[in-house]
Parts: C-alpha cells; sequence; structure tokens
C-alpha cells in the first residue's frame, strides 16, 4: 500500500529535516519553505495530502495566513493541520484553533509525540471527512457502541448469575422508556436527553455486586433461608463497593451514576428497603427507575425457581403494591406506557433508533454550523474512548480498533501495556512486538476474516495463542466490522473494525477435557470403543490393499487382584497394561479400552501377520506380589472383504477360545481362519 503524503511547511530547513525524520518511515513527505510554497504545493496534491505540519512564524505568508486561504478555498475540510511552533501563548493556539488547526504542538519536537499525534490526527479526520453526509450512521455506530458495553454486561451477568442475559437488556430498554415518557408526565425531574442515555447505559451494572455472592446462594433452585437472604442483599452495597474502588474513571458520569444504581435500587419509596433505608425522593430517580424496571423482569421472565408471569398480571401486581413500594409517579408512568413496554421488549434489541428520533438527531447535528468539524469528531471519539475505556476496566478484556485508512492498530493504556505493545501501531504486520504476541499467521487469518464479512454478516470470531502479561493464554477474538455508505457507488465501504481478545483459557481447556472424557476412557487414557470403533471403520474404508490386525485382549485373574489386593491395585493393573500398549503399539494404531477389564488394539501389519501378533501378545506382563496378572488375547487378521463388525466378531471369539485352552495365551485367526495357539512360554520382562 503507497504511504500517505504529508506536507511539511516551515522556513527552516533544519527543522523540517527533524520532521522529515520522525516521519518518514511512515509516511511520503512532502516540503515547503514558505507559505506561498505551500498553497501552490495543496493546489498540485489536492485531497492525495493527508496532513499538513504547518509553522505559525515564516516570512512572506506566515502559518495563519496559509490558514486563512484554506479556509476560503475550503480545503480546510478535507486536509487537516497540525500548527508547529516555539510559541507558547494561549492568544496563538487560540487563533489557530479558530481558523480550523486540529492541533498544536510546540518546539522542541518530541518524536513519539509529533508521530502520535500526527497518527491520531490523520485518523479523526479519516473518519470525519463524510461526517456530514453520513451523520445518520455515526448515530447508528454510536448506538451499537452502547449496545456492545450492554452485551458484554449481559454476559458477564449471566455467566456467573446463570440468568438470561435479556434481563440486562430488558433492564436498558424499559428504564430509557419510562426516563423518556417520566419528562412528559412532570417538570420535578430535570433528565437531559445524555442524562437519560447515561442512566440507561449504566443500568447494565445494577447486579454487578452478584460477583460477591456464593454460587450455592446466587444459583439455588428454591426459596432463600432468611439467613442466605441476608447474604443476598449484600450485592448492592458490594456492587458500589467495586466501582468507588476503581483506580481510575471513577469520577466519571456513567461510573457515578452506576454506583448510585448498584447500592439504592434495592431501596423502597416507603424506607423499608436496602442496604440505607432511604425514602421517597432520597433515593436517586436512576435507582428509582432501575428498581422498578427490574422488579417486572424477574416477574415476566422465567427462574430455576419459578415460571415466568404474563405482562398483564405484573403491571397489575406491580401498581396494586404486591411486590415493593414505587413512585406514584413511576407507577403513572409505568401504567401510561404498559403496552409500549410489551411491544418494545419483544421486538425491539437495545441500541436501535427509531427513525423519527434519527431525523431529529440528524437535523440537530448538521444545524450546529458553529461547532466546527474538528470539535464535533473529536467529541465523538472522546465519548468512545470513555466508553471502552469503562468496558476494559470492568471486563479484564483486551479493547481495541482497527483503522483501515492508514492500517493501524490502536490499544488502550491497560491493553496495551497487558500485551506489551504500543498503544498505536501503524503497519500491525510490520510491528515486531504486536507480532510477537499474536504471531504472524494469525494475524493473516485474521485479517481474512475481517475481509469476508460484510455489512449484513459484520460479527467475526477467532480463536489462537496470545502472550498476555509474557505468558501464552488461549483467547478468542472478537470484532465488528464497520462501513461507510458510498453515495456516490450505493455501495458499503470498509472503514474499520473493533473488537476485544477474549481470555478463554480455562474455558479452553474445559472444553478440551470434555472432549477427552467423550472419547477416552478417563482411567488408562486409551480411546473408549465407540470413539475407537468409528477411526477403526475410516481405516477400513479407505479400500487399500494394507493389512491390519486387531486384537482384543482380557485379563484372566482380574477379580483374584481386586480380591486379594483390592481396587487400587486392579487399578494399577489396568493402568499398567495401557501403558505397556501404548509403547508397543506404531504411532498410527487404534487402542481402546472396551470394557471393564477387556482392551482393543488395532494396527496396521508390515511383514508376517503371525509374527507380528507374537510381538504384541509377549509384550505384556504384569505382577502383583506373587501373582501374574494373566492376559488372554484374541487377533484377527483383515482381508478387503472384512469390515469392522468382522474383524471384532473373530477376534472376541478367538479370545474366549483361547481362554478356554488356558491361562495366558493367545489365539490367532489369519486370513484363512485356520486357528494358531500362541502361548506365552517365556519370561518376558517387558
Amino acid at each position: 500500500m503507497a504511504k500517505q503524503k504529508i506536507l511539511i511547511v516551515d522556513d527552516s530547513e533544519m527543522n523540517r529535516s527533524i520532521l522529515a525524520d520522525i516521519l518518514g518511515e511512515e509516511f511520503d513527505v512532502i516540503e515547503a519553505c514558505d507559505g506561498f510554497e505551500a498553497i501552490n504545493t495543496m493546489r498540485s496534491y489536492g485531497v492525495e495530502l493527508s496532513l499538513v505540519l504547518l509553522d505559525v512564524v515564516m516570512p512572506r505568508m506566515d502559518g495563519f495566513e496559509v490558514l486563512a486561504m484554506m479556509n476560503n478555498y475550503k480545503w480546510i475540510q478535507d486536509i487537516p493541520v497540525i500548527m508547529i511552533s516555539a510559541e507558547n501563548s494561549s492568544s496563538y493556539m487560540d487563533r489557530a484553533y479558530e481558523l480550523g488547526a486540529t492541533d498544536y504542538i510546540q518546539r522542541p519536537f518530541d518524536a513519539l509525540v509529533v508521530r502520535r499525534r500526527a497518527i491520531n490526527t490523520i485518523m479523526l479526520y479519516s473518519k470525519q471527512k463524510r461526517l456530514i453526509g453520513l451523520v445518520e450512521d455515526q448515530i447508528y455506530e454510536k448506538e451499537k457502541e452502547q449496545s456492545l458495553m450492554i452485551n458484554i454486561l449481559s454476559h458477564i451477568v449471566e455467566f456467573r448469575n446463570g440468568e438470561s442475559g435479556l434481563h440486562v437488556l430488558h433492564i436498558h430498554t424499559m428504564t430509557e422508556i419510562l426516563l423518556q415518557n417520566l419528562l412528559k408526565r412532570t417538570d420535578k425531574y430535570q433528565l437531559s436527553p445524555q442524562e437519560i442515555s447515561l442512566i440507561a447505559t449504566a443500568s447494565a451494572l445494577h447486579d454487578i455486586g452478584k460477583i460477591g455472592i456464593d454460587d450455592k446462594i446466587l444459583n439455588k433452585p428454591g426459596r432463600l433461608t432468611p439467613e442466605e437472604f441476608e447474604q443476598m442483599k449484600n450485592h448492592a452495597a458490594y456492587g458500589a463497593e467495586v466501582l468507588d474502588k476503581m483506580p481510575f474513571y471513577k469520577n466519571e458520569p456513567l461510573v457515578r451514576i452506576a454506583r448510585e444504581i448498584c447500592r439504592w435500587h434495592h431501596e423502597r419509596y416507603d424506607g423499608r428497603g436496602y442496604p440505607d433505608g432511604l425514602k421517597g425522593d432520597e433515593i436517586p430517580i436512576s435507582a428509582q427507575v432501575v428498581a422498578l424496571a427490574d422488579v417486572y423482569d424477574a416477574l415476566t421472565s422465567e427462574r430455576v425457581y419459578k415460571k415466568a408471569i404474563p405482562h398483564e398480571t405484573a403491571i397489575e401486581m406491580i401498581l396494586n403494591g404486591e411486590c415493593g413500594a414505587f413512585n406514584p409517579v413511576l407507577l403513572s408512568v409505568l401504567k401510561w406506557v404498559a403496552d409500549r413496554i410489551q411491544v418494545e421488549l419483544r421486538v425491539n434489541s437495545v441500541g436501535e433508533i427509531s427513525k423519527q428520533d434519527l431525523n431529529r438527531i440528524t437535523k440537530e447535528v448538521i444545524s450546529h454550523e458553529e461547532l466546527s468539524v474538528s470539535k464535533r469528531t473529536i467529541n465523538l471519539f472522546e465519548r468512545e474512548r470513555e466508553k471502552y475505556r469503562f468496558i476494559a476496566a470492568m471486563s479484564k478484556e483486551i479493547m481495541f480498533e482497527l483503522y483501515a485508512d492508514p492500517v493501524t492498530v490502536s490499544f488502550f493504556d491497560e491493553s496495551a501495556h497487558k500485551l506489551g505493545v504500543d498503544m498505536i501501531i501503524p503497519n500491525p504486520l510490520e510491528d515486531e512486538k504486536l507480532i510477537a504476541c499474536l504471531g504472524k499467521e494469525n494475524m493473516i487469518e485474521f485479517g481474512k476474516l475481517i475481509r469476508s464479512a460484510t455489512h449484513d454478516d459484520s460479527i467475526v470470531s477467532f480463536e489462537c495463542d496470545v502472550k498476555m502479561d509474557g505468558e501464552p493464554r488461549h483467547c478468542r477474538i472478537l470484532a465488528m466490522t464497520q462501513y461507510n455508505l458510498n453515495d456516490d457507488t450505493d455501495t458499503y465501504e470498509y472503514v474499520g473494525t473493533v473488537g476485544k481478545i477474549e481470555d478463554i483459557t480455562e474455558e479452553y481447556s474445559k472444553m478440551k477435557a470434555l472432549e477427552q472424557a467423550a472419547t477416552h476412557d478417563s482411567l488408562t487414557g486409551l480411546m473408549n470403543h465407540a470413539h475407537a470403533k468409528s477411526i477403526i471403520q475410516e481405516k477400513l474404508s479407505e479400500q487399500t490393499e494394507k493389512k491390519f490386525l486387531l486384537a482384543v485382549m482380557d485379563m484372566d485373574n482380574f477379580k483374584a487382584i481386586n480380591d486379594t489386593y483390592g481396587h487400587i491395585a486392579g487399578d494399577e493393573a489396568l493402568k499398567n497394561i495401557s501403558a505397556k500398549i501404548k509403547n508397543v503399539l506404531p504411532s498410527d494404531g487404534v487402542a481402546a479400552r472396551i470394557g471393564g477389564d477387556e482392551f482393543m488394539i488395532f494396527w496396521e501389519c508390515i511383514g508376517d501377520a503371525e509374527a507380528s501378533a507374537k510381538k504384541i501378545f509377549r509384550a505384556f506382563k504384569v505382577k502383583f506380589g506373587q501373582d501374574d496378572a494373566s492376559l488372554s488375547m484374541g487377533i484377527s487378521t483383515s482381508d478387503i472383504s472384512r469390515d469392522y463388525e468382522e474383524l471384532f466378531r473373530l477376534a472376541d471369539m478367538a479370545l474366549y477360545a483361547a481362554k478356554d485352552a488356558g491361562k495366558q495365551r493367545c489365539l490367532f485367526y489369519d486370513e484363512s481362519m485356520k486357528g494358531i495357539d500362541l502361548p506365552l512360554r517365556t519370561k518376558c520382562d517387558s
């Protein structure tokens, strides 16, 4: 991919050289020695320029005059400008921003600051270029980001509490509906649309304190005892404590509101709630509304200890005071919007926005012409960062953004530190730290997944090993690809990806253990009969000229060993035989425990079948005290006409014929069904 072009404008050749050295590796650098040359260069290159770094003090035409001309020609809308000067006067900075500069960097240069600010500015401007034309998509993306947070927190609650993740989604939707309509019924509560959105988003954390409650109490299928209920009540205080002890962001409005909801969503309007016994409007309106939504959803949802109650019955019970004491104004709002709540919870997902509301917000955004483009964009990105940082802090997951133009990956501070990489990484496939963390092949495969996604199917999932804090962990990368609609072609163009890296090492280990348990015997580690059978059938179905042997073995005196030395000794005998099977069997062979003390092995015969059978049989001898763990074996050999069932039947017949002939014997059936007795006459210490 061709490097993006940046223009450095400075009358000092030394300054231009320093900046070119800092940025030349990532960008195609063009230089201009004064304002006139800069204007001519912009005329020549136009929107091919991704960034201008502009000195303030220059002869003939200074930086402010260049900015003024860029405004006259409307270039400032398409080409971002970073002012660079030794002047630190606030009047200089204010004038630069008024004329449309995106950023202001003081000399002497800090290489890291210049590089990061240049990359950040280009990323911000590339997202902003079509902001007016695509404002509806931007609003949808904002709502999707809120949904991302709700979904992550829903997963946390669902995993820990055993509740449906829909509980958190329902609380969010119902909280928003109640608050919007509360403002229509009374002017007692002064809430802006932004505050309503924050309360609805923060409602997802209402039960986060349940992480401090014992699993046995949390997921108990029946009614709690008085002692257990007292412990359960502690979750309200625990939730507030979790947010109070956050090392950062705890003063953010979202966190502050979440704390109110966590601590007081079980208070009652009559003062008989917990943990603080608040009464009336001592309870913040945020907690009052979430409490009402929580009770409604608890009634209408199925739990391990109860069936779901119909919507109409639940509304009636709440209005009659059967499920707690609530603000009378809120109850009137609930009655007023009851039908809408039922429809919204059934049909709409969190984060959706009506076309009417979308049009209204769109017009409001476009009408604010006094806002500079850069300020609008910065505000959008600051809100994004605030949400993602909060999500990352709460969920302990790695959050990232991948930008398409230029190709750049960004991580938040904590995530970058955990991975041992830089916060902003241009050209990620060439970054050694990121490659060491993720692996280049994994990065390439993940890139293929992203490219295969579409606007209609934008979610991708990928599992791989990732180094976290220097240790390999098995992780799942979940991401959502993002697109802008090109009005000229009426097609969606990929602009980036937002996602998370989730440590699923324990989950993955459990899954592997379950897979092992489903296909292998837990005591010996050998395959179980069903799994071995499927593999053998597949080998036989290949219809090759290969010859295979199938052996069935049985310990003759296993009961005696158990009776004499105990079951532990019997288990050791089984494990000893299993170990010998693993040692003697070729790498492509199949071994299984098919019963209590019965085993089966299957292998390709190279050379004489009888000799191969003898070699296998004589490899087993297990001794306990003065008694040998006597073993009998039946072996059959395959030809093209014999399937697994026939092979196993013949081997099983041979086994019982061998047992009838005496202990520690083997009977071998060759292709002609000739029975060959292979007694173990020699002592084999194998």
